[in-house]
């Protein structure tokens, strides 16, 4: 049994139902929702980290063999993961209808105010999720993160409770 802090606790994780609700509330018809839209998917689903996201490049898409290939922020190992058609379509959408026309950089996901740069390093946008969740009626509490990671804790919840094997989950993670 590998040693554990007394201080550890369980990470606090999002309910299918709570994520349905928080992507609904989104206006994926704005620019910035389909920024949002977009980068919640991507921890939601993918179990990105947050950094990942906002690093990321058009040139980590392969879209004809649906794939997302990263060397991660955090621990600098090359990830390459399947990518659903969900995530597809909601990064496509952003790029396409949602990321301002702006050709000074290759990464993705950008602010939407002049100067067009990539999200700072020390903005982690959980303003935008709890935005996103005043609208969609879902209540903050202490006992519960609602930062991007907790996004990152959801995925692994789910993929826990979909039975997939522990290596898979960390692997992935």
């Amino acid at each position: 049994m590998p040693p554990i802090s007394k201080k550890a606790q369980v990470p606090s994780a999002w309910k299918v139902e709570e994520l349905r609700l928080l992507l609904s509330a989104i206006d994926r018809n704005s620019p910035i929702g389909k920024r949002d839209y977009a980068m919640i998917v991507l921890a939601c689903v993918l179990g990105l980290r947050i950094s990942d996201i906002k690093a990321l490049r058009f040139s980590n898409f392969d879209w004809n063999n649906k794939t997302l290939s990263i060397v991660q922020q955090k621990t600098k190992k090359p990830l390459t993961l399947p990518l659903p058609d969900q995530v597809g379509w909601a990064v496509i959408d952003y790029i396409r209808e949602g990321r301002p026309k702006y050709d000074g950089t290759d990464v993705v996901f950008l602010k939407h105010m002049p100067p067009f740069d990539a999200v700072s390093d020390n903005d982690h946008l959980e303003q935008r999720i709890i935005y996103h969740m005043n609208k969609a009626g879902l209540r903050r509490d202490k006992s519960r993160h609602s930062g991007f990671h907790s996004l990152r804790h959801s995925a692994a919840s789910m993929m826990l409770e979909m039975e997939t094997p522990l290596p898979v989950i960390t692997t992935v993670l």
